[in-house]
């Protein structure tokens, strides 16, 4: 995979672009509601790059790592396909590690958001192999987030590749992961109620086969895809229960799409914060504006 001076490189511009007023020439493949996919290297990218929030020690990257490749078990044991994913740290001046999920680039042709742009029986194929592997996989122990942007066509096979959140629980129902890692980006005061108010139903949402369906559905939209929002409930059909509606899909999607929002403006005014009145750099690439 990418060689460890490589990655440092990356970071080396990634730092540039945390400075106030700072300028880098990243190369970002696509945005998430976390976190950035950045492309190395930048002029013709070969891999795909997610940096996770910085982790305090090696013991917690060694934690996340063993969970990921746990999750990734699991999934190949249901009989999902994902793409091969390696974990880099990346040791940062302050002690603590920038950590990347790592794989290789996929050619346009083959994701899954264009596939289904251009219509026809080959995404009506797509969204239905979708919707039969969230159906087949997701249970209380283990999670999907099934979105069309999280999928690609390889070869003929369908394949996965958003992994960087494991969405996989221990026996008892706890999280394996370690989720303060995924609040870090918020103000510490939101931290707490957030994790404990509004986090649960986030992850419980990739835990029930119905509202990843629903969610797979709803995010159509957002890919200005809705004209392909019958296919996915005609594939998920009487399996739910009860069946989903579109107006449950578009009201489903104007209340998760508050949610991030509002949770983005949070971020963006901290950054604004820590830059302008702090005078230090902010530590977390954030997402442009996503248009909803």
């Amino acid at each position: 995979m990418i060689a460890s001076e490589e990655l440092a490189r990356l970071e080396r511009e990634v730092q540039r672009a945390l400075e106030p007023g700072g300028e880098s020439a990243l190369r970002v493949l696509g945005y998430g509601e976390i976190s950035l996919v950045l492309g190395w290297p930048g002029d013709e990218p070969r891999w795909a790059c997610k940096r996770l929030p910085p982790f305090p020690s090696d013991a917690a990257a060694d934690h996340y790592a063993a969970t990921l490749s746990t999750y990734l078990e699991e999934l190949d044991r249901r009989g999902v396909r994902v793409v091969p994913t390696e974990v880099h740290r990346v040791p940062l001046d302050d002690g603590r590690l920038a950590v990347y999920c790592v794989q290789e680039v996929l050619p346009t042709e083959a994701m899954a958001v264009d596939i289904v742009r251009q219509g026809g029986a080959a995404a009506e194929t797509l969204l239905a192999a979708i919707v039969d592997t969230a159906l087949a996989v997701v249970d209380d122990r283990v999670g999907l987030d099934a979105q069309l942007s999280n999928w690609a066509m390889v070869d003929g096979q369908l394949v996965y590749f958003d992994v960087t959140t494991p969405l996989l629980r221990r026996a008892d129902g706890g999280e394996m992961l370690d989720t303060a890692i995924f609040l870090a980006s918020l103000p510490w005061l939101l931290r707490a109620p957030v994790r404990r108010f509004v986090l649960p139903g986030i992850l419980e949402r990739y835990h029930q086969p119905r509202t990843v369906v629903l969610d797979l559905a709803a995010n159509l939209i957002k890919e200005q895809l809705d004209d392909q929002i019958g296919v996915v409930l005609a594939a998920a059909g009487d399996r739910l229960h009860p069946p989903l509606t579109e107006d449950e899909v578009r009201s489903d999607y104007r209340s998760d799409a508050r949610t991030w929002a509002l949770l983005q403006s949070v971020r963006r005014a901290d950054r604004v914060w820590q830059q302008r009145v702090r005078r230090r750099p902010y530590p977390f690439l954030l997402p442009a504006r996503i248009e909803r």
